[in-house]
């Protein structure tokens, strides 16, 4: 059901289920036997997650930032009204947040490492099993954990040093002095800035690549698994095992590949989403699909089983390829469509049904509203004029000829061997 682009909605009966778009993207909803969420923006969110084991629900909501409620399996109910006061359990990428009149004080926990802030970012003091450290950014920082980590910083972003992973079998140690020196080495890396961003170089053992950098990132070579040459705007072409990727006069024309036993891809753009071309195969399976879009003209698609589209215009779709905005916005501009295979079957229409047809084997329908409609299948004709002020229709070899929508007219046999009016509509490329 849709009334564009203010609803659109979905339902299935068998699962139970149905998703409903809101003037795409703004907001939407779900609902499932397992799950019912609402949300506007990504900013608001109300969800209701019903257990399997019992009649139970478990609820959260948020206006991001102000507020948030939920409950942890873990920890149990959290609330959060920003900046006055919150607690919050496994959200965000932490375990644990608290805070009070943020940023004055806050509190996060994640995998045993406890930070406490004060004035956030300016101050805070780490701590954890083994684990300390305080920072006054940006004057000075430090930190480390027995073992597993070490890093400090002064002046930050001029100085910083690191040790991270010790506890690995690919410890790394890196430094910053900027913008005259920047190191990182470890088995797997060893990596060089001078003057940043002038000049640099990269040993990457586990890829089994070295990179050389001028003026990163607009001129870099590399050689070994990965080859690169580029000089930014000009010419950047990557290859790799599998892949193929060139740049022409950035962002003028831009060309990917990917090339496998199993399947092939292929694109082509031209100033972005200006003129985008995407051919894929499948050799072992014999199937291929492609998309083409001229923006704002045209899309244009073909998938694996040879069924083409093809609509004009197409002011969103060549920069936003998404199945919301080919729900709700797409026909509201879609001034011609046409939909057809191989076979010859094929679907058209035009400024929003004005003209249609349809074509499956033998049957044909059309229409030019309001003035003439046509339909014929199997051993039914009908003929309409002006949405059936004249009729004309044959049903079984029985023609009737009737007049001002009245459901009765003029009947008579047709002789046998007389074929009724046959129109023809060919569904050929458009």
């Amino acid at each position: 059901m849709a009334v564009r682009p203010l609803v659109y909605r979905e339902a299935d009966r068998q699962s139970d289920s149905s998703t409903t778009d809101y003037l795409y993207p703004i907001a939407s909803s779900e609902s499932s036997p397992a799950v019912t969420t609402l949300q506007v923006l990504k900013l608001y969110q109300a969800n209701i997650y019903r257990r399997d084991e019992g009649p139970a629900a478990e609820k959260s909501t948020m206006l991001f930032p102000f507020y948030i409620s939920g409950v942890s399996k873990k920890y149990g109910p959290y609330t959060s009204v920003f900046p006055i006061y919150g607690d919050i359990y496994e959200r965000f990428w932490r375990d644990e947040y608290h805070y009070v009149l943020f940023p004055l004080y806050g509190r996060t926990v994640n995998k045993g490492t406890t930070t406490r802030n004060y004035l956030y970012p300016i101050f805070s003091l780490i701590s954890g099993d083994h684990e300390w450290g305080f920072q006054c950014w940006p004057l000075y920082g430090q930190a480390e954990k027995d073992g597993v980590y070490r890093r400090r910083f002064a002046l930050w972003p001029i100085f910083m040093q690191e040790e991270r992973g010790l506890d690995t079998d690919n410890p790394t140690r890196k430094l910053m002095v900027l913008p005259f020196y920047a190191a990182t080495d470890s088995p797997e890396l060893t990596n060089r800035y001078y003057l940043w961003p002038f000049f640099g170089y990269a040993n990457d053992r586990r890829n089994k690549v070295d990179e050389t950098y001028y003026l990163w990132p607009f001129i870099m070579t590399a050689r070994g698994e990965r080859t690169v040459n580029r000089i930014l705007p000009f010419y950047d072409e990557e290859r790799g095992k599998e892949t193929l990727k060139y740049w022409y006069l950035w962002p003028l024309y831009r060309h990917d590949e990917i090339t496998s036993a199993s399947f092939v891809e292929k694109n082509d753009r031209i100033l972005y989403f200006l003129f985008t071309d995407k051919r894929e195969q499948w050799p072992v399976d014999g199937k291929e699909r492609r998309q083409m879009a001229l923006w704002p003209l045209f899309t244009f698609d073909r998938d694996e089983h040879g069924i083409k589209n093809f609509a004009f215009l197409a002011p969103l779709e060549p920069i936003v390829s998404r199945p919301g905005i080919e729900q709700s916005w797409s026909p509201l501009w879609r001034i011609y469509v046409q939909r057809w295979n191989d076979a010859g079957d094929s679907a058209v229409s035009f400024l929003w049904n004005l003209y249609w047809h349809e074509r499956r084997g033998h049957d044909l329908a059309y229409e030019f509203f309001p003035l003439l409609a046509y339909r014929s299948e199997a051993d039914e004709t009908d003929v309409r004029l002006l949405k059936g002020l004249v009729r004309y229709r044959v049903v079984h070899g029985k023609a009737t000829l009737s007049f001002l929508w009245l459901p009765f007219g003029i009947s008579w046999q047709k002789a046998a061997g007389t074929a009724a009016p046959v129109a023809t509509e060919t569904g050929g490329e458009p």
